[in-house]
């Protein structure tokens, strides 16, 4: 299976989704899935702006009619009704195939996502391709109850999407950098799954994002590993 990583620095507007669908289309014929980062069709600090730039799903229509050709895992600040919800949706043979809500709202420190998002309430695995696939957002991952609910599912490919900032500069390396990779190798590991874990890059009111995005086998050795701090889009083979 070709896997198509996308780690893109997105904007705080509503022109992501022009960004996307150029990069799906540059993409859609040497590869079976790509998959974007955590409001990747939104941008992170929305805040208020959530009230403009959210999206209604019928909006979404142009990653629905790609899904024809390749296989879409985007995250979006999602609009349903009076609520928002931080969602990562995937498209596949030109339809919604599936929605995770991010169930662990950050809000703490620098995120203040519980304020302005409505969590979702569990984890699901569904089939793609003859292969059953879980997704996460950012937060999910890191609570030892989301990795039992994991395992129970059993999926055969986990994707995680995140837009994690850069903390804890130190002479030996980034140290969100160390926790996030023993965390997706540990979950990788205990589920026995291929893991695509796709971290944003750029800047938003001073919140630099590291990127680091990489493709972990089975047993949680990570095959691939796209550099830091810039924009790359690479095509990875699990």
């Amino acid at each position: 299976m070709r896997v198509t990583i996308a780690q893109t620095s997105p904007k705080l507007n509503r022109s992501n989704l022009e960004d996307v669908v150029s990069v799906i289309q540059k993409n859609r014929e040497h590869s079976d899935l790509i998959v974007f980062p955590e409001l990747a069709l939104s941008g992170y600090m929305l805040q208020d702006k959530l009230h403009e730039d959210a999206w209604a799903i019928d909006e979404l229509q142009i990653l629905a009619d790609l899904s024809s050709d390749i296989d879409i895992a985007v995250g979006a600040a999602l609009r349903e009704g009076k609520l928002f919800r931080n969602s990562a949706l995937y498209f596949s043979a030109g339809r919604l195939l599936s929605k995770h809500i991010k169930v662990h709202l950050p809000n703490y420190g620098m995120f203040e996502e519980a304020r302005y998002f409505e969590d979702g309430e569990g984890f699901e695995a569904f089939m793609a391709d003859n292969m059953k696939v879980s997704m996460l957002v950012c937060e999910d991952i890191w609570h030892k109850s989301v990795h039992k609910e994991l395992i129970a599912l059993n999926p055969d490919l986990i994707l995680v999407l995140a837009a994690s900032p850069a903390r804890g500069f130190g002479d030996d390396g980034l140290e969100i950098e160390k926790k996030w990779y023993k965390i997706i190798q540990e979950v990788a590991k205990e589920c026995s799954a291929k893991l695509i874990f796709v971290n944003r890059v750029g800047f938003e009111d001073g919140l630099g994002f590291w990127g680091g995005s990489c493709a972990l086998e089975n047993e949680g050795t990570i095959k691939e590993k796209l550099s830091k701090f810039e924009a790359v889009i690479k095509t990875v083979e699990i």
